[in-house]
């Protein structure tokens, strides 16, 4: 019984030393320790008023949950910088009366990442991704906040994927 506890504490010591910096979230940071994400205005064509905002902190959140980073002002080990290029309702299905049925909103984000440790990870990449909402409903309070949950939700994790991830 001795021996399988001295291999167990064996086995415990070496697999984390083995895999470096890694979470088991799918992303290495390597040996980066600070992260630096920048304002991302909204330079599209239609101003929704909070997005910027509500964008940036969405996207450092993603990196606060999901990596042992520490966010920083200036001077990151990694950097994310960009603008979000693209806020569009467009209609994508029409009722017996050639009304819209659905609306569709689209978000998209141009990024700058910068690895100062790693510079060939360094990369330019616009992200996108859409909600389809009932046309009959206004684009306002929680259906503006579910729509942006969603969106947020898949290009940060597209933007982690890209940077971290390496998918």
């Amino acid at each position: 019984m001795k021996k399988y506890f001295y291999f167990f504490i064996l086995i415990t010591l070496i697999i984390p030393q083995s895999c470096g910096v890694y979470s088991f979230t799918g992303g290495s940071t390597g040996a980066a320790e600070t992260i630096q994400i920048n304002y991302f205005p909204n330079n599209a064509r239609m101003v929704e008023p909070s997005l910027s905002q509500q964008f940036t902190i969405a996207l450092q959140d993603r990196f606060l949950r999901q990596t042992n980073l520490k966010l920083t002002n200036s001077g990151g080990d990694l950097l994310f910088e960009g603008e979000i290029t693209q806020y569009r309702i467009i209609p994508i299905a029409a009722t017996a009366q050639q009304t819209a049925a659905q609306n569709r909103l689209t978000i998209a984000v141009r990024v700058n990442f910068y690895n100062k440790l790693v510079e060939e990870d360094n990369f330019e990449q616009t992200f996108s991704f859409y909600s389809d909402y009932d046309a009959n409903l206004q684009l306002t309070g929680g259906v503006l906040e579910n729509a942006y949950f969603e969106i947020f939700e898949r290009i940060t994790q597209d933007i982690y994927n890209a940077s971290v991830a390496k998918w």
